[in-house]
């Protein structure tokens, strides 16, 4: 079989021919990745089974959105996005991260202001070059992955402000009802969009975990999230059956994971060693949900040995078992402080478990 039916095969936990993997970088390490290899893309050179698009948008508002910011002093380097949200350099020492800046922020926000809001829309003819991308895929034998992260809940509350947004769903305030709605709606058209172009993969995501916890109670969560984020995946499989769902949430979401089964979530990641036991995780539920990630970024990755890395690759495998049901990569982004031994141990060690099986 190709990369693409095995990969599938194993996100279904019908067993493998190999082990498929992934691998992300921030944008200093994918600087680092081209000087050091100059005649492969970062899909080739980690032999990836899959090939990933995103969204793309026209702007709501006209010009370069600052118009969206006139309560606030516009620090250097201040950018707004498609969805109007600002951005803000960091430190230095902070490289790719920024801060976020919220345009429908503050208590004086009014319901009409949310529902005036200008969201972006599709950029015209994004389905055809779909279309065109999936044929590819399936021509060259890769999975077609396409991505979605901030679907509901990060959306939401990069345009309202999360303590505000916290505050009206707190307070069961009309504004979240209004907002949390469009958002989930707009979600709908590109998800769909993704499952009529046939896409084998559709990556939906939202951090609502943290280190430990949490970041609101399950019955907040089933409340205001849980149905919509039911309503998107609903409406995606309605048009495509048997694409597989993808569900991101950094942190610790354990609660969470049975609801995620239930509304149809195929394959959870990142599954953060620092955050929850992944052998725990498997044991409970290995059996109804796949996994994507697996290997620390906050530890393992930038501190740990090249056989720490190694030993965690074995692991993941050693718990999946033959079924699979594993896409074995990092639970995030690789950050500058990466050593290359260390992503490089990765592969060498996923290339001698394929060469035994």
């Amino acid at each position: 079989m190709n990369k693409r039916e095995n990969m599938l095969r194993t996100l279904r936990r019908r067993g493998f021919e190999e082990i498929p993997c992934d691998m992300e970088f921030t944008p200093p390490k994918e600087e680092e990745f081209h000087q050091r290899i100059t005649d492969k893309s970062i899909p080739e050179y980690y032999d990836l089974s899959h090939r990933v698009t995103q969204r793309e948008y026209i702007p709501g508002y006209e010009g370069d959105g600052m118009q969206l910011f006139d309560f606030m002093d516009i620090p250097e380097g201040f950018k707004v996005d498609d969805f109007g949200i600002g951005m803000s350099p960091g430190s230095e020492e902070a490289f790719h991260m920024v801060h976020f800046h919220s345009p429908l922020e503050g208590e004086n926000t009014s319901l009409q202001q949310i529902q005036e809001y200008k969201l972006p829309s599709l950029k015209e003819g994004s389905e055809e070059k779909w279309c065109d991308f999936t044929a590819d895929c399936r021509r060259d034998g890769f999975a077609a992955f396409g991505w979605m992260e901030q679907t509901i809940w990060e959306r939401a509350w990069l345009i309202r402000g999360m303590n505000d947004l916290m505050m009206d769903m707190m307070m069961d305030d009309e504004r979240a009802v209004c907002l949390l709605d469009r958002v989930t709606a707009h979600s709908i058209e590109a998800s769909t969009s993704f499952a009529r172009a046939g896409y084998d993969i559709v990556a939906f995501g939202d951090d609502v975990g943290m280190q430990s916890t949490v970041m609101m109670s399950p019955e907040l969560w089933r409340k205001w999230l849980k149905p919509r984020l039911a309503e998107v995946i609903a409406a995606t499989k309605a048009i495509k059956p048997d694409i597989l769902v993808f569900y991101h949430s950094c942190g610790f979401i354990e609660p969470f994971i049975p609801d995620l089964i239930e509304i149809g979530v195929d394959i959870l990641n990142p599954i953060q060693p620092e955050c929850m036991d992944f052998k725990k995780i498997h044991d409970q539920y290995g059996d109804q949900i796949s996994f994507w990630g697996g290997i620390g970024t906050q530890t393992t990755f930038p501190f740990g040995s090249e056989e720490d890395v190694r030993a965690a690759v074995r692991n993941l495998v050693d718990i999946c078992g033959e079924k699979g049901g594993i896409v074995v990569g990092p639970t995030h982004v690789l950050e500058p402080e990466v050593p290359w031994e260390n992503q490089e141990a990765m592969m060498d060690e996923l290339r001698k478990l394929n060469k035994a099986l």
